[in-house]
């Protein structure tokens, strides 16, 4: 059996003279949460679409567990689940139609539980028009995984939600993850992408720059890690300091803050510093650098590390 649910390679896409995806390959393995990232423009919503079969590739071959998705479309629609920032579906639909409609489409019962896992249960009967933002995106990853499908895109899958709505959509994802499922998951939020993705790649101008687990992209950058403390004394506030691997320094609500490529080396400085000036240590905190960090450290370098 093959490993991979998803295989890209040398994809291209363009339109007219545009050139929105160049030569781009990926694979995402069976069961895997693949994060794909990128800012606007950068060819992820032309990737989607063309393995999702709405748009044929202008180069380069997909395969969806084994479907080319431009050429058997029928194939596809019955293993691939789809949730789309917006769905498209009629004002006057209720959850329940849609449902029925959806899960009349794949030839399954209506799962009308997922309805209520996930919050619609007393707006089985509103129409769709009358759901707020965040009921409209359940409804909608509901549709998607009604028929149980081997792999689910998910583009900005939370946007919209409140906090309780977003820990039990993640909830879900992982159980369908835990069962198999294979996701794509497309968004701009970079803290929910290094929760829950397995594997991240960065598009950036149509090309893939990064792919990786969210640790090991987040090593491979300028490494810099952000140490912030506070001291009664305040005695590490002056800008005149200096400490070993340090880079960078501010200070901000009576905290002291470093960006050290040396994590040892500077902590070990600052503990001493603070223990020879007889000050008291109140709070020391630790940040590696976070994707988003990482993210922001490509896109605004051009991918050059």
């Amino acid at each position: 059996m093959n490993d991979y649910a998803i295989e890209v390679r040398d994809f291209r896409k363009t339109y007219g003279d545009f050139i929105a995806v160049d030569g781009v390959s990926f694979d995402v393995k069976q069961g895997e949460i693949f994060g794909l990232l990128g800012p606007n423009g950068a060819g992820k919503t032309s990737t989607l679409e063309s393995l999702e079969g709405l748009r044929s590739p202008d180069g380069g071959s997909l395969r969806v567990v084994g479907i080319d998705p431009a050429r058997e479309p029928q194939k596809l629609r019955n293993v691939i689940g789809v949730q789309l920032q917006s769905s498209g579906l009629p004002e006057s639909i209720t959850p329940d139609e849609a449902m029925k409609l959806f899960c009349a489409y794949h030839d399954v019962v209506p799962r009308f539980d997922l309805l209520e896992r996930l919050g619609l249960n007393e707006k089985r009967k509103a129409q769709f028009a009358e759901l707020s933002t965040g009921q409209q995106r359940r409804l909608a990853l509901a549709l998607a995984v009604a028929h149980q499908p081997q792999v689910l895109f998910l583009d900005e899958p939370t946007a919209g939600l409140d906090v309780a709505s977003r820990v039990e959509l993640h909830g879900l994802v992982r159980e369908l993850q835990a069962k198999g499922t294979s996701i794509i998951l497309a968004t701009h939020d970079m803290a929910e992408a290094e929760e829950m993705s397995d594997r991240v790649a960065i598009l950036l101008g149509g090309k893939l720059v990064t792919i990786g687990t969210p640790m090991e992209i987040t090593a491979a950058g300028a490494g810099l890690t952000k140490v912030s403390v506070h001291t009664q004394g305040n005695t590490l506030t002056d800008p005149d300091l200096r400490f070993p691997a340090v880079s960078q320094q501010s200070v901000k609500d009576d905290y002291a803050i470093f960006f050290s490529t040396d994590i040892g080396q500077t902590v070990s400085a600052l503990i001493a510093h603070v223990e020879a000036e007889e000050d008291t240590l109140i709070d020391l905190r630790v940040e590696r650098p976070s994707l988003e960090d990482r993210f922001l450290e490509i896109t605004t370098t051009g991918g050059t590390p």
